[in-house]
């Protein structure tokens, strides 16, 4: 008889969570789906988003896949961001992530981002996130990072938020304060 490794099981964890986010970004629009994104400005105004989050993750600095627990909170600096004529904007990204390896040292990452913004509809927002995190534990690092997320907005200031790149994969709630 086969029994799983944890290696399996963050694979499974990993699979659970790409598929969840799947199924909620393919579910019809609701009738009151207004798009947004040639509206500049037309997105709820707020100037933190505190986001609690679990991640797994693969970077320089795990083994394998590892679990987590992380925070990132995002200052919005331009609220009409780079491109005057859609809807999008900028903020300032600072977390701390901590990392759970099967065995060894628990690495604790601070990661350093500008998520750029683009508001698309009612209850859907995406980002990108280029920057650096500086990881700490048996070894230093100073590791490039970069993301591509989705929000779906619940309401103007909750979303659930799902984050897929380098060099974790993050899964949370955003609170738009």
């Amino acid at each position: 008889m086969r029994t799983s490794t944890p290696h399996t099981c963050t694979r499974l964890t990993l699979a659970s969570a790409v598929a969840a986010f799947v199924v909620c970004a393919s579910s019809s629009a609701h009738a009151d789906e207004q798009l947004l994104i040639k509206n500049p400005g037309d997105h709820p105004r707020y100037f933190f988003d505190a986001e609690p989050h679990g991640l797994v993750g693969y970077g320089p600095f795990v083994r394998n896949f590892s679990a987590g627990a992380g925070f990132r909170g995002t200052f919005i600096l331009v609220q009409n961001g780079f491109v005057p004529t859609i809807n999008n904007s900028i903020g300032l990204g600072v977390g701390a992530d901590a990392f759970f390896p099967a065995r060894g040292s628990v690495p604790f990452v601070v990661p350093v981002v500008m998520q750029w913004n683009f508001w698309l509809s009612t209850h859907w927002s995406v980002f990108g996130e280029p920057g650096v995190a500086v990881a700490f534990g048996s070894r230093d690092y100073v590791v490039p990072t970069f993301s591509a997320g989705g929000r779906y907005h619940f309401n103007e200031r909750i979303a659930l938020t799902m984050r897929l790149g380098y060099p974790a994969l993050t899964v949370g709630v955003s609170f738009f304060l």
